[in-house]
């Protein structure tokens, strides 16, 4: 027997599945619904602030599984001997092979939510805003523990999420793994830098 619970969560499925599929602006409520196999009227009881507040929550719940995720690229505390560049290259492959199986759509929707809304849509792009510091923040939580001080930590952070954001798009793009893996070897050369800089040494 389906809960109320589980209807909400199918909901919020289906419309991460659809705005990664084919962006916010495209996907409407009564598609949703129907993807989620739910009443229409459950739509606007779990969310009464219509797609916008079901928006932020897709952006959230997002967030919140590929912060997870970075934080299983980038465990800590940092192994002995860890080579950060090393770690952070083998991290844009696994992204490529990702892009690849999911036949070159993006894997996540928050970047093609955050095309759509930045100069439009006040709360999700906040929202946006807000998951992509919390992953520099982790990620820069790995860097510092590997011997980059602040703010380097969090310059070198944010430089990799770009590349790994910018990559994404051009493979897209080119439907092609090509620069995911061009991006990897950038990736990493900014984290050797960062190193060297901070008196770590070449990674």
């Amino acid at each position: 027997m389906r809960t109320t619970g589980d209807t909400r969560a199918r909901i919020v499925t289906a419309a991460t599945e659809l705005f990664r599929r084919q962006g916010y602006a495209a996907s409407g409520m009564k598609q949703i619904v129907a993807a989620a196999d739910a009443p229409y009227g459950s739509a606007y009881h779990f969310f009464p602030g219509g797609k916008s507040q079901l928006g932020e929550e897709v952006i959230r719940t997002s967030g919140a599984a590929y912060l997870e995720l970075i934080a299983g690229l980038f465990p800590l505390p940092v192994t002995q001997g860890a080579d950060m560049a090393t770690v952070t290259a083998d991290a844009f492959t696994a992204a490529a092979r990702t892009l690849r199986e999911l036949d070159f759509t993006d894997p996540c929707p928050l970047a093609t939510i955050a095309l759509e809304v930045a100069g439009t849509h006040e709360s999700l792009r906040l929202a946006t805003a807000e998951v992509f510091a919390s992953w520099t923040d982790g990620l820069a939580a790995f860097y510092r523990a590997g011997g980059i001080a602040e703010p380097a930590a969090h310059e070198t952070a944010s430089s990799v999420i770009a590349l790994l954001e910018g990559a994404f798009m051009l493979g897209r793009a080119a439907r092609s793994t090509d620069p995911v893996l061009a991006a990897s070897r950038a990736a990493a050369a900014v984290v050797r830098a960062a190193r060297s800089e901070a008196g770590a040494g070449d990674a």
